[in-house]
């Protein structure tokens, strides 16, 4: 299951590509950069777009323009992407619109019913949903129109952005917006039996972890992206999707060198005769970067690749300093080729 979220980056400079938002950028203004990760913290896909409050409509668009990889079923996301038209637009193309509700217990329940056709009971849950039925009779009116917004959306022949704007009609949808509402409130009344199902709860604690890790990502990119107080200085948005791309970019060189180094931190562990169950091993994340040094020269000279891995240190070796909380942090040993680089060892291996 992939997540997608929107990390927000003030704009000092003036650009045509940014917009205001109070919650945000405070007086200024700023983009949003929305990025989807899968299920093994790697970034596979972005979109920069202007900070507004509504940027969360999106989301379809960069799930529709991945980088590659394998397409997700199950798409998890905050509150902020929520309506019963996104859930509809989703399921038409073949997605799951998994969002984490603040206000679950507002939420409604649909059933839905075809005229003169007779249905099954619904057992404990017919109170539920006894007075909210889909109207099916809009679906089926609007449904090869709707096919047809679906074919377009894929070839990239008009923007999912656009077209929900223009399908909700500033609170008056129009009648091919009813009808992906109406088709919507049917995926997300599974989605919801699934949130609430209390024997199973996988499906809730995979849609939160996944979350969780998405949260994980922007902390570390955060860090990462420190200079000129992690502003964006770029006015054009070539120039913006530039250099987030690059973060993106680094990133995901981070969570590939920790992952590595983890694998063969357990490794060593075992085969020194340490019990360490496959359990706690799931449970480790290639987010933490408290052994990353971002700061200082960075150098960038061409050399042989190292060929394997750094030797492991000693955790308890007296060479590690202490920061000024008083908490341990290590940063790899330096190439001597290589005068104070960002320390992250992203060239290594």
């Amino acid at each position: 299951m992939p997540s997608v979220d929107g990390l927000s980056f003030v704009v000092p400079v003036r650009s045509i590509s940014t917009a205001p938002n109070p919650k945000y950028f405070g007086f200024k203004r700023g983009i949003t950069w929305l990025n989807a990760v899968n299920d093994q913290v790697f970034g596979i896909g972005q979109m920069v777009v202007p900070g507004t409050p509504r940027d969360s409509l999106h989301i379809l668009d960069a799930l529709l323009n991945l980088d590659g990889g394998v397409k997700p079923e199950m798409v998890a996301t905050d509150n902020a992407s929520y309506s019963d038209m996104v859930f509809g637009l989703f399921k038409i193309l073949g997605y799951n619109f998994s969002p984490r509700f603040k206000d679950l217990d507002d939420q409604r329940f649909w059933r839905a019913e075809m005229d003169g056709i007779e249905t099954g009971g619904y057992g404990p849950l017919t109170d539920l949903a006894r007075t909210n039925k889909v109207n099916l009779k809009k679906v089926t009116t609007q449904w090869e129109d709707m096919l047809k917004v679906a074919g377009s959306l894929v070839t990239n022949q008009v923007r999912a952005y656009d077209l929900l704007r223009m399908f909700g009609n500033h609170g008056r949808p129009t009648p091919l917006g009813q009808a992906f509402a109406e088709y919507g409130r049917i995926a997300k009344t599974l989605h919801l039996l699934q949130v609430v199902d209390p024997v199973d709860d996988t499906y809730r604690r995979q849609m939160g972890k996944q979350l969780s890790v998405q949260e994980s990502r922007h902390t570390l990119a955060r860090d990462i992206c420190h200079g000129k107080r992690g502003t964006i200085h770029q006015a054009y948005r070539d120039g913006m999707e530039d250099q987030l791309g690059s973060l993106g970019l680094v990133l995901n060189a981070v969570v590939l060198w920790t992952t590595k180094y983890i694998d063969a931190a357990v490794a060593q562990l075992r085969a020194e005769g340490h019990e360490i169950s496959d359990e706690d091993v799931a449970r480790l994340s290639p987010l933490k970067f408290k052994n990353l040094n971002v700061l200082g020269r960075y150098s960038f000279t061409p050399s042989t690749p190292r060929q394997g891995l750094r030797p492991l240190r000693d955790p308890d070796a007296p060479e590690l300093d202490d920061d000024e909380d008083g908490d341990e942090w290590a940063a790899p040993a330096q190439d001597s080729s290589t005068s104070r680089s960002t320390t992250t060892g992203l060239g290594a291996g």
